[in-house]
């Protein structure tokens, strides 16, 4: 569960109600798939959660998640959203181990 928990990033700023909820999770899933995005595979998206407007991303990699979180602004784009949504990304589950 640990190592999975290095692999996750919390996504803050995914406008709720406009689309399905599978919806926004395959546009997500495809923004932090994109290399101009800095992205990599992604194993899971937990969209919704308790927390409207929140999105847990899960990656194969936990290397794409450094990538991902160095990257200045993400901008959530597709034809089927209204407009661009900025995206805050933050790392998951800050728990630091003294191992």
């Amino acid at each position: 569960q640990a190592a999975r928990s290095t692999r996750t990033i919390v996504i803050a700023g995914v406008p709720a109600g406009l689309l399905q909820d599978d919806v926004m999770a395959d546009i997500l899933t495809i923004h932090f798939q994109m290399s101009r995005n800095n992205g990599g595979d992604v194993e899971e998206v937990t969209y919704p959660t308790r927390n409207k407007g929140v999105a847990y991303i899960t990656f194969e990699d936990r290397g794409v998640v450094e990538s991902v979180l160095k990257k200045d602004q993400h901008l959530l784009q597709d034809k089927r959203l209204p407009r661009l949504y900025p995206l805050t990304v933050t790392r998951c589950c800050h728990n630091v181990s003294s191992s």
